[in-house]
């Protein structure tokens, strides 16, 4: 038989899909796994999309970097939220989810055999996209409370870097990077001749006074930083597909080719659907965090209730917490047994690259305070019974 490929063997296989099969072998678990957002899309974008047919040039291919309304008003966005006027050196590039732009970013500056620093705990889908290329990801640690270290990002520098990647707010461990911290990576970026990828995925999900912060806003950061973005979670754009990546004008011919490759153009539909729910404004996204931050306030108070079985560092943004388990049990076995067991559901830090101890990601983003609330209180009976 021909074989697979060695490269696409090494990669690890997505948690995602894998805690998904066990909830279904568990009828009735309620979920903590997956990070997505309670609500959907603005009514304005579904009214777009009755109106979509309208025009029957519409189904047909459009511009590899997004069509032109769209560009627009992700430029005004960008101007308006994160202090990002740009230039004649930069461009916008739509991409169908921040996941592809992040692809695009490695294609457009890797060869195989380099390798990009991801502080841990990383995000899954990007040490696998970086297998994917042939490169290495070069993890580095944070501190107690995950927090970048930049000794040790400056340490993990070699010939073959090409990047450091940062997510803040971050996923898996909800921590947001302080302004100075992120100004300190990309000014070491600037001055190692290495690429800042900044994630943003998660920008307006930030709490108790913590402020979010692009890199890209840096007046000396246009030739250096890429920032992604997505809809996904806030305007509820999951399924949807849509996000954008500010990069570089000297890479933008290397990632059309790229996007041209995968995707031709992201799908059109779902562009015109973000046309409208970008007008609307983050003020949609803030509407609906008192709700999610309900739930938040539930799942925290349970959470305290274990500190003599758990360790929780502080967790300002996305709709994530970390947890450190005092057990010496792995991390997916722990996670298998809350679900059949106690049916709730997680997701084990080994796929966050986290191997030292046992921790579990869990996520509120997606659940009512009542439900939340439900979740979690099996949560912590399961680990009472099973570690006490």
């Amino acid at each position: 038989m021909p074989r697979e490929s060695r490269r696409m063997q090494a990669v690890q296989s997505p948690i995602i899909p894998v805690v998904a099969e066990l909830i279904r072998a568990t009828p009735g678990t309620l979920s903590l796994g997956q990070g997505v957002a309670y609500y959907g899309p603005p009514p304005q974008a579904l009214d777009a999309v009755r109106d979509f047919e309208a025009d029957p040039d519409n189904h047909k291919y459009k511009l590899v970097q997004g069509i032109d309304p769209l560009l627009e008003v992700i430029a005004h966005k960008l101007r308006r939220d994160n202090g990002m006027a740009l230039d004649d050196g930069q461009r916008i590039v739509v991409t169908a989810g921040g996941n592809m732009a992040f692809m695009n970013a490695l294609m457009a500056i890797t060869d195989p055999g380099d390798e990009i620093i991801l502080p841990l705990p990383y995000y899954f889908n990007h040490e696998m996209a970086i297998g994917m290329v042939n490169c290495r990801a070069v993890c580095v640690p944070t501190d107690a409370h995950y927090q970048l270290r930049l000794d040790a990002i400056s340490r993990a520098i070699t010939e073959r870097t090409r990047a450091v990647v940062t997510v803040s707010p971050n996923n898996p461990a909800g921590v947001v990077y302080p302004e100075a911290d992120l100004r300190a990576v990309n000014r070491l970026c600037r001055q190692a001749g290495l690429y800042h990828i900044s994630d943003e995925a998660y920008e307006y999900f930030t709490y108790d006074g913590a402020r979010h912060f692009s890199p890209g806003s840096l007046a000396d950061s246009q030739a250096h930083t890429i920032s992604l973005y997505s809809l996904s979670k806030a305007y509820g754009f999951a399924s949807w597909r849509i996000g954008w990546m500010v990069v570089p004008a000297h890479l933008y011919t290397a990632i059309k080719k790229a996007q041209d490759t995968i995707v031709i153009c992201p799908p059109v539909v779902s562009q015109h659907a973000a046309v409208a729910a970008m007008r609307v404004g983050p003020a949609y996204c803030r509407d609906k965090l008192s709700a999610m931050t309900a739930s938040r306030r539930v799942v925290l108070r349970e959470l305290r209730n274990l500190s003599d079985l758990i360790s929780l560092p502080r967790s300002d943004g996305a709709f994530y917490f970390l947890l450190r388990v005092q057990t010496a049990m792995d991390p997916m076995t722990l996670t298998e047994r809350l679900i059949q067991e106690h049916r709730v559901a997680v997701i084990p830090s080994t796929a966050f690259g986290v191997t030292d101890g046992c921790l579990l990601r869990i996520s509120y983003g997606a659940l009512s305070e009542e439900v939340a609330g439900e979740a979690v209180e099996r949560l912590s009976r399961g680990l009472q019974e099973m570690l006490t």
